[in-house]
Formats: C-alpha cells, structure tokens, sequence
C-alpha cells in the first residue's frame, strides 16, 4: 500500500475499489482465517514529507532505524520471503480512501508494521521485474503475488498475537483480501514503476539527519535499506519530522 510518485499513483485506489472487489465479488484467493502467524521484530520509523492525497494521511517516508530494524519472519523458513527487512521507502500506511477510515480497524495506521512489509515487497517486485539487480532486494526475489498477499495477513496476525493491535472479526480479513484481489493483481503486474519508486536525494538527506546512520552507504548496502545509487556525499538537511515510531 505505498504511496509513491507520478505514474504509479493509482495504487492509493487499492483501498477502496481492492474492498469492493474483495468483500462484495470475493475474487481473492486468500483465506485470512488459514494463514500461519509471522513474527515482527524491531523498531518502525515514520517520517511526514508531503501532502497525501485521496487515501491515506499524506505522504510518509520509511525509515530503518539502524540500531534496531523492523524485521518480519514467516512461519516456515522455506516460504518465499522467509525474512522480510523492509528499506528505506515511501509510503502511505494502509491505502484506505477517507471514505472507509470510519470504518473500525480501517485506519491507514492501524496495522502500520504491517503494511511497511507489504509495501516493501510491492516496490521490490517492481524494480526486479524491472530488471534490478540490487542486493536490498535478494530476500523478496521469488515471491509471488498471492505470497504477497499472504505476508501481509501474516504481519496482521503477528500483530494480534503480540496483543500489538485489538482482535478484529472483520478488518484483518477485509483488507488481506483487497490486496489479494485481481485490482491489486493489475498493479502488481505494472512494468516501469521501479524510478517512480525511488526515494529522492532531499528526503534521504532529512532522514540521515532525523536519524544519523539510517541512510549512511557503507552500514546499509548489506542490509538492503537504500539504494546502491546513493553515496554518502548527500548533503544534510533539516530532519523532516518523525511521527510514529512502534517498537516490538
């Protein structure tokens, strides 16, 4: 459920119309109540550096914590995407239009660790398909769309489980279900969203001064947070601000 830029902005519609097509024509082939529990481990970083648009609260910008990286683990260690670290990215928490927010267990937050993951493995299927080679993105290569969907209702369990996030009878089924719709699918096989996708030299610098190491070259490479492109001649900024920050 990221929110990114031009070209590959629709994805905010993943919310609503993922909802639709999920709750009312059941076109997901994924069965929230059978899924395993993941395990979240680590601290989850959330920096404002935009005005949203219809879904969500505004444009956010993931950050790694260095010291102690929001890490989640599927249940059996051969299952594709056994280890997810998500990396330095964009996002928009949960793409859930305004419309749906008064909803219980609908809020673009609600399951914030959660979506980081889903939104993680979205943008590196994109720039695999594009033909990337970095090493950042070696943990999600293999996964598949249905997988997808699945880590995240796992994410949402793991939550639950760490009494994280309230039981809900309705929501975490709800929204694991949109992002396993054929809506979700359609963005899901998108070619040339990976340069969209990329997180600009400004907020990579306001994050390396909100949270000195987060985005430092030669601590990250290895650790699939920030692109191979970016060197450490970025020039500091004033940190943009931190919003949320949940640790595990």
């Amino acid at each position: 459920m990221s929110i990114v830029k031009a070209g590959v902005l629709k994805k905010a519609a993943l919310g609503l119309l993922g909802l639709v097509a999920a709750i009312v024509a059941g076109c997901s082939s994924i069965d929230y109540q059978k899924l395993t529990t993941g395990r979240l481990s680590g601290s989850l970083f959330v920096m404002w550096v935009g005005e949203g648009n219809g879904s969500g609260d505004g444009n956010f910008l993931f950050v790694p914590d260095p010291r102690d990286p929001l890490i989640f683990h599927r249940a059996y260690p051969s299952s594709p995407g056994s280890t997810i670290q998500p990396g330095l990215m964009y996002t928009d928490g949960g793409s859930i239009p305004k419309i749906a927010q008064v909803f219980k267990g609908l809020s673009p937050w609600g399951y914030a660790p959660a979506y980081m993951i889903h939104d993680w493995v979205f943008i590196a299927h994109h720039c695999i398909v594009d033909g990337s080679t970095e090493n950042r993105f070696d943990q999600v290569r293999g996964i598949e769309f249905d997988d997808s969907a699945a880590i995240l209702g796992e994410a949402i369990k793991a939550l639950i489980k760490a009494r994280q996030v309230a039981p809900d009878d309705v929501a975490p089924g709800a929204i694991t279900s949109a992002v396993g719709s054929v809506v979700a699918k359609n963005l899901w096989d998108e070619k040339g969203a990976c340069k969209s996708l990329q997180v600009s030299r400004k907020d990579i610098a306001a994050a390396e001064a909100a949270i000195p190491g987060s985005t430092t070259k030669e601590q990250n490479l290895r650790s699939f947070r920030i692109p191979e492109t970016i060197g450490p001649e970025v020039v500091p900024a004033k940190p943009a601000k931190i919003v949320a920050r949940v640790t595990f």
